[in-house]
């Protein structure tokens, strides 16, 4: 492993670590989760499961990448030799590439968007056939496909150019952009003529609304937007140089993560509201509603509006990107440890696998839209069974397995740096009962409440 890529500096360990998380699960799935589940008070439920849940998992799967410096199906080997241990380093080689296969769809839809906005579609003169748009885009055949398949390239070619060619470089540039461009967007959000009562719906809270089936989606999501369970952050982790704080750097990505979620619901649900449409409206809810608001900005606004629909969907298009290429990591990363295969070799192998996956989750919208597996079509089943099941048994199993399966000295020992961290040591007994207590107890709670509910 001497010759192992590495993050150069804490920042660009959070950058990309932040990319990972920072994606669609923020843009585009955080705003119609909300939206579903009753606003304000969700998000309260959200924040709860981020701190007390999905951060001592993100510690988890650090601990175990940074002290094996393998990806995941060679650090439970290493780790676990022998045991069935390995199953879960399988599984969170699997996981990802399904969760990228449908992902690249949403990815696809925003390179098309992109594309939409910069022609100068979204003009008043097409405001009503603006929110239709979507429909009739994700349901027809060729075009979905060819931008699903452009994603997919741009998604390949950046892990092609390894760690610190392609993705910390890559990271170092998106993030801050990122940053940038949806405070822009929110901030002009918030401003439209009946943008009020969407504020209102994100920050006053009506427990009322909170179903059984919230606090499953609520962790859920949280999963999905940290990207844990599946393996990436592990992988990440792996590259992690042995003198950095892992618990600085998993707490700036949970803290970046969760503040560009937070973001990215003032960019939507305001101007949800100011367009009239339901906040329930599901996963094409930023595909319909924003597209809406820059057609109806009037002939006056029209360049602030051609302007605005680029950047919000080039934030799309880089946020999905940044989480893409680390799910396609976690395979690479694999193909090239334990199966010797070139990067280049791995990289295009698993854009073939993604590509005929993505293909059939794609035409779900469209001519498969009749195929249903357990009720589901191809596209929501995938999502399902990644987002509620997948992630949350593979969570589940990462916090188990350091808390109950290493010994609590490795443990200590990865997270206090061999006790030179001071910080860490004081805080590692409330953290390590998290992970070895709270954790697994809460989410195997909360799980068996979304199944009953």
């Amino acid at each position: 492993m001497t010759n192992r890529e590495k993050f150069g500096s804490r920042a660009t360990v959070i950058m990309a670590m932040a990319g990972s998380a920072i994606g669609l699960g923020n843009i585009w799935r955080f705003p119609f989760i909300v939206g579903e589940y009753g606003g304000a008070a969700f998000i309260l439920v959200y924040i709860l499961c981020c701190f007390l849940l999905s951060m001592p998992i993100l510690l988890s799967e650090s601990i175990i990448g940074r002290r094996t410096h393998q990806g995941t199906f060679g650090a439970m080997n290493t780790l676990a030799p022998g045991t069935a241990w390995k199953w879960l380093g399988l599984l969170t080689v699997i996981s990802p590439l399904i969760i990228l296969s449908y992902y690249s769809v949403v990815g696809g839809w925003s390179f098309a968007y992109l594309t939409k906005a910069l022609s100068l579609q979204f003009k008043p003169e097409n405001a009503e056939s603006v929110i239709g748009m979507f429909a009739t885009f994700s349901s027809t055949t060729w075009a979905p496909l060819a931008c699903t398949a452009a994603f997919l390239v741009l998604t390949s070619v950046i892990v092609y150019l390894g760690v610190n060619k392609g993705i910390e470089k890559f990271s170092k540039i998106s993030i801050p952009v990122l940053f940038v461009l949806i405070v822009v967007i929110a901030v002009y959000s918030i401003t439209l003529p009946g943008a009020g009562e969407g504020v209102r719906y994100l920050v006053k809270p009506d427990f009322s609304k909170l179903t059984p089936g919230a606090y499953a989606a609520a962790l859920g999501q949280s999963f999905f937007s940290l990207s844990l369970g599946v393996g990436t952050m592990l992988t990440y982790a792996s590259y992690v140089r042995k003198d950095e704080n892992i618990l600085a750097s998993a707490s700036g990505t949970a803290f970046f993560d969760l503040l560009f979620a937070i973001l990215a619901g003032f960019a939507v649900m305001p101007a949800v509201f100011a367009a009239g449409i339901a906040p329930s409206s599901g996963p094409g809810l930023v595909f319909e509603t924003l597209p809406f608001i820059f057609s109806k900005m009037g002939a006056g606004g029209q360049v602030i509006s051609a302007a605005v629909s680029i950047l919000f969907f080039l934030t799309i298009l880089v946020a999905a990107l940044s989480s893409s290429i680390s799910m396609m990591e976690v395979g690479v990363a694999y193909l090239v440890e334990e199966k010797k295969l070139s990067r280049h070799k791995a990289t295009f192998l698993l854009f073939l696998v993604s590509l005929v996956i993505g293909v059939l989750c794609c035409l779900s919208f469209g001519s498969l839209s009749g195929i249903k597996l357990f009720g589901q079509t191809i596209f929501n089943f995938c999502d399902r069974l990644c987002s509620n099941f997948l992630m949350t048994i593979g969570a589940l199993l990462f916090s188990v397995f350091v808390g109950w399966k290493m010994d609590k000295k490795a443990v200590r020992d990865e997270l206090t740096n061999g006790g030179s961290l001071k910080g860490p040591g004081k805080v590692f007994p409330a953290l390590y009962f998290l992970i070895k207590y709270v954790t697994p107890v809460t989410i195997i709670a909360i799980f068996l409440i979304g199944i009953l509910a």
